[in-house]
């Protein structure tokens, strides 16, 4: 059956290619954070983020438990999902990797400042931003500009891309090339 396994057992020719990584990054916006807490079990929130230099960075206040397992132990893991995004669904990358808090004034105003400009790293505006459309910027950072909150550096160490589009196409190529044989 041409590219297309007899089923879905191995997925490996469905990887998002790197270019399309790298739009659902940029294009993201939100992504599901993943920690795990005192006993080991896996946990985790859906968070803005902001990508920067090949690394992911959110924002949280002290008290969220989340900030107390990653001072514990910084490997953690991230999964974006291209719904919602103007490459539609079906477009996936999970990150595994290891994040750092960062406490310091001027990390915490320059992410508070991309964050609130619904800045991608190509530096161009988000206008479709539902979270940040229609705000001052320097006014959303002096909001999140308290005591309590810090900013996570994610760094990936490795990644799973996943195209569903590819998938959907192999599948639809694999279910003709079966229903010609089973006419013949």
């Amino acid at each position: 059956m041409a590219d297309q396994a007899v089923n879905y057992d191995d997925v490996k020719r469905y990887r998002l290619d790197p270019e399309r990584e790298q739009e659902l990054v940029r294009t993201g916006g939100e992504c599901t954070f993943i920690w795990a807490n005192k006993s080991g079990h896996p946990i985790g929130v859906t968070t803005a983020y902001v990508p920067h230099d090949g690394k992911i960075w959110m924002t949280a206040t002290r008290e969220r438990v989340r900030i107390k397992a990653i001072a514990r132990d910084g490997r953690s893991s991230l999964v974006i999902s291209s719904k919602g995004t103007p490459m539609g669904g079906g477009k996936t990358v999970t990150y595994k990797g290891h994040t750092v808090i960062r406490d310091d004034r001027e990390t915490k105003l320059w992410m508070y400042r991309l964050l609130a400009s619904g800045m991608s790293t190509d530096g161009q505006r988000d206008e479709g931003n539902a979270f940040t459309a229609g705000l001052d910027p320097e006014m959303f950072v002096r909001f999140l500009d308290t005591p309590e909150r810090i900013v996570l550096e994610f760094t990936p160490e490795m990644s799973i891309p996943f195209d569903g589009d590819k998938m959907a196409a192999g599948t639809a190529q694999a279910y003709a090339e079966f229903a010609a044989q089973d006419r013949d």
